[in-house]
């Protein structure tokens, strides 16, 4: 029984941490307490980037040890400012951006976004802060850098971001091929670099951006051409906000009013130069250095941070799931009842594991971040903080996972176990926790073993919640200095080393946990001993 109490305490202690940590009670938002959260991408220069610092008058990003500074930027500061409130910056992707909005997760949206006749079905727009014409952006060599007619891009492999009304108007130039969208610049540009793509459409600032870094490409405006149409609200950007906050919305819109033209050229000037430079970063005597030493000095903070979360979520994400799955596990494996009401009950019971168990492995973790993280800010205006809500999500995920394993492990074990125990009259309880149990978890170590190195890879789909993993630093410094191959590459071998390391680290304790190689359970003594000790004795 001392053994049942063990793992019972240790099965409600985890879930008392969950619970203190999640902080049950509902914690509903400020509309104002003195911080005005601004979503942005904080990836797209030079509208928004991260920095490792604060210079420049950069702000700080929530949920990390980062800064975000660029266009947007300047112009919340104004905004808060005026306000009486400290920007800080609630860092996501692209496609998270509304979801962040509507969900009160932020007060608004500053991301060179335009306020298109969908997106007003959602939330509202300000009046703009910043107008562009279109460019189609390709190297400077191609053969469509020439281009003087739409006709001319017949041909062209030219792609947009995605959630963009930019990859709307590939189809206004005539015969291009439409690639799929991409999920923001950095990766627009990269792959313009590589030559998977001829070009994409964008803003001519962000041709202007991009020049700065390299100068081997060309922007050709498309705007002037014959055929070409782009309303007026998809050339200018402005501030989303939530459609319950028609004060905020004014007291916006008089801001920006007061905000002239010379000095948003100002600004924009201003954010040109101060974004992120891809120059080879040189040592003390002036000598270039190794990129792989580069990147670790500019931003080997910012990897170090992104490990520790990813082992973080992992760790805790295994253990919470092993007891969750451990505990559904045996609930699912108990005998039928005889009664009537505890046979139905069981019944009962089981159906909703079964369901938990059904939901959570047939999606993927990313929807399930997104609509836990998310769903719960817009159906009960409850505020998790996306760190404890990456820890219940991967926590639920394993442990639908695990549940499977281990039932499987239990109902695996030899019947004349179960047989030999119930011959010495122990009740259920007491074969399933001192005999089935111990031999069960043993024989699944491997399969946790695997769940355990899946978690560490799987962490990298809570970008979606913009948890500040491994996977998400590394795209983060991919796009300020757009050494993309390098830092994959550094963030690739990082992985191997963490799902290396745990994969020796689990097989030591599965040797151990295999006990002596002579082990007989029939032999006495004297048969388990060495050769030498036995003739030893015969002596």
């Amino acid at each position: 029984m001392k053994s049942k109490s063990k793992w019972l305490s240790i099965f409600i202690a985890t879930l008392l941490g969950l619970a203190i940590t999640l902080g049950l009670s509902p914690r509903a938002y400020a509309k104002d307490n003195g911080v005005l959260k601004v979503a942005m991408e904080a990836n797209y220069q030079p509208y928004n980037w991260t920095q490792t610092n604060n210079a420049n008058g950069a702000v700080p990003i929530d949920g990390s040890h980062t800064f975000a500074n660029g266009y947007d930027v300047k112009i919340a500061k104004i905004i808060g400012k005026k306000l009486h409130r400290k920007v800080v910056v609630f860092k996501t992707e692209w496609d998270g951006l509304l979801p962040a909005l509507t969900s009160g997760k932020a007060d608004l949206i500053i991301a060179g976004m335009s306020p298109t006749a969908e997106r007003e079905k959602a939330i509202n727009f300000s009046q703009p802060y910043r107008r562009s014409t279109f460019v189609v952006i390709t190297k400077a060599g191609s053969k469509y850098a020439n281009a003087k007619s739409l006709s001319d891009f017949k041909g062209a492999k030219l792609t947009g971001q995605q959630g963009t009304f930019h990859y709307q108007l590939i189809s206004q130039l005539k015969g291009a091929k439409k690639q799929p969208a991409m999920r923001d610049f950095a990766a627009m540009r990269q792959s313009l670099i590589s030559g998977t793509i001829d070009g994409y459409v964008a803003e001519d600032t962000e041709a202007t951006s991009f020049k700065m870094v390299d100068p081997d490409i060309k922007a050709i405006p498309v705007n002037k051409m014959t055929g070409f149409h782009a309303t007026k609200e998809e050339s200018v950007t402005s501030i989303g906000i939530a459609k319950p906050n028609k004060q905020l919305l004014k007291q916006v819109n008089q801001i920006l009013a007061t905000i002239p033209n010379s000095k948003r050229t100002k600004l924009m000037t201003a954010a040109i130069k101060e974004q992120p430079k891809t120059d080879n970063a040189k040592g003390k005597k002036g000598k270039q250095q190794n990129w792989f030493v580069s990147i670790w000095q500019q931003y080997g903070g910012m990897i170090m941070s992104g490990i520790g979360m990813t082992l973080l979520l992992a760790s805790v994400g295994t253990i919470a799931g092993f007891f969750i799955g451990l505990f559904v596990g045996v609930i699912r494996t108990i005998p039928t009842p005889t009664t009537r009401g505890k046979r139905w009950t069981l019944k009962f019971i089981d159906w909703l594991l079964s369901v938990y168990i059904e939901i959570f492995r047939g999606t993927p973790m990313m929807v399930q971040a997104a609509v836990i993280y998310y769903g719960i800010a817009q159906l009960w205006h409850l505020n998790i903080d996306r760190t404890i809500a990456a820890l219940v999500i991967v926590s639920i995920n394993t442990g639908a996972y695990l549940a499977e394993i281990i039932r499987g492990g239990i109902m695996s074990t030899p019947k004349g176990q179960f047989e030999a125990a119930s011959a010495l009259g122990m009740s259920h309880n007491q074969r399933m926790w001192h005999i089935i149990l111990p031999q069960a978890i043993r024989n699944c170590l491997p399969s946790i073993t695997n769940e355990f190195i899946v978690n560490i890879k799987d962490t990298s789909v809570l970008s979606i919640i913009s948890v500040s993993e491994l996977f998400f630093v590394g795209t983060t410094i991919a796009s300020q200095t757009f050494k993309f191959f390098p830092t994959y590459l550094t963030i690739s071998v990082i992985y191997l080393i963490l799902t290396f390391t745990i994969t020796r680290i689990f097989n030591l304790i599965e040797k151990h946990l295999e006990g002596s190689k002579n082990y007989n359970l029939m032999a006495n003594q004297v048969q388990v001993g060495s050769t030498e000790k036995t003739e030893v004795n015969k002596s």
